[in-house]
């Protein structure tokens, strides 16, 4: 079955990335909170790509980014989706935005697809299968020392000089190749699994910012952890994705609060 799911993840997060594209020039904004903007297009990317997978596959449970929580149904799929990653990125027009859709069977995720409507690029996997980018396999870096990585972060919308958030995203400028901040934990992902950066980190995502990417970074060899190197759970805000070298073990090393 899982064959089928990514399939209908590939197919309704291509119709989600035409609706942005199709919304880009003439979208209304209206703020959600002071530097998290939500968009008429956010909601049409959800609604369609919820119709479409009703259709298909009645009576799946689903949680989406906005406001879309049908929890109440007996089947062992979740569809976990975020119609639009990286908000802000698109209401301003800089082009890095996605739309990212998870399946979970029985609590485990087992298929997703995140799709980069700016670039044409679709990432999809299914568990054991390995990840694909356009219908190619890709792998993580074999970087194994993190004064030679790149790296990404997530920071809380309106964190101050003294949130640990930021704290943590300085002591890494002092150790990292680079540090970037990028407003899309979803394409960030995306790039720990396709090799384009080796490790990123967040203590502030929701469950739809991530579950497909977890899947990707796991399918093209990495690994995936909080920060402080304790087991994932996708309904915690706290991760770490690397290329699960070496370098896994000094990036946790590097983040850790310094007594």
């Amino acid at each position: 079955m899982f064959p089928e799911l990514v399939s209908l993840c590939e197919e309704s997060a291509r119709l989600g990335g035409r609706i942005l594209q199709q919304w880009r020039s003439r979208f209304t904004a209206r703020e959600k909170s002071p530097a998290n903007l939500v968009t008429e297009a956010d909601l049409a990317s959800q609604q369609a790509i919820f119709e479409l997978i009703e259709r298909r596959i009645p009576g799946c449970r689903f949680l989406g980014e906005e406001g879309l929580f049908i929890n109440d149904r007996p089947s062992s799929i979740r569809w976990v989706i975020d119609p639009l990653d990286g908000t802000s990125n698109y209401v301003h027009g800089f082009p890095y935005y996605a739309v990212s859709i998870g399946v979970e069977k029985e609590g485990k995720l087992v298929a997703g697809a995140i799709y980069d409507p700016t670039r044409d690029e679709m990432f999809t996997a299914h568990r054991g299968s390995g990840a694909l980018l356009n219908g190619k396999r890709i792998r993580v870096s074999p970087t194994t020392e993190v004064s030679q990585a790149m790296c990404m972060a997530s920071l809380p919308v309106k964190a101050d000089r003294y949130d640990e958030a930021v704290e943590r995203f300085l002591r890494a400028l002092d150790v990292a190749q680079s540090v970037q901040r990028t407003g899309s934990a979803a394409l960030n992902l995306c790039c720990v699994a396709s090799g384009r950066v080796e490790a990123f980190w967040s203590t502030s995502l929701k469950p739809w910012d991530m579950a497909a990417g977890v899947l990707l970074v796991e399918e093209a060899g990495g690994k995936v952890t909080c920060v402080d190197d304790s087991p994932f759970v996708l309904d915690e805000p706290d991760i770490l994705a690397t290329n699960g070298t070496a370098l896994h073990a000094q990036t946790v090393e590097m983040l850790k609060r310094k007594s």
